[in-house]
């Protein structure tokens, strides 16, 4: 796998939560850290992901914010 997204993240599905247009997919990138995802229903199909599968979470963002308490 080749992608010009310089933050991808190797993950296991955690969670997928068909809904009736989008899916939306909680990764474990790491333990206690997750990644939520709403992508099409139809990728979700195509990628044929399951709890447990691993996969990538890819970030692409011209933006990135920085925040305190």
């Amino acid at each position: 796998m080749q992608v010009s997204a310089r933050n991808a993240l190797k993950a296991t599905v955690k969670k997928v939560v068909e809904g009736s247009v989008n899916t939306e997919v909680i990764l474990e990138v790491a333990p206690g850290v997750e990644v939520t995802a709403i992508i099409t229903k139809s990728s979700a199909e195509k990628l044929q992901l399951t709890e447990g599968k691993q996969a990538y979470a890819i970030i692409k963002s011209s933006d990135v914010m920085v925040a305190i308490d």
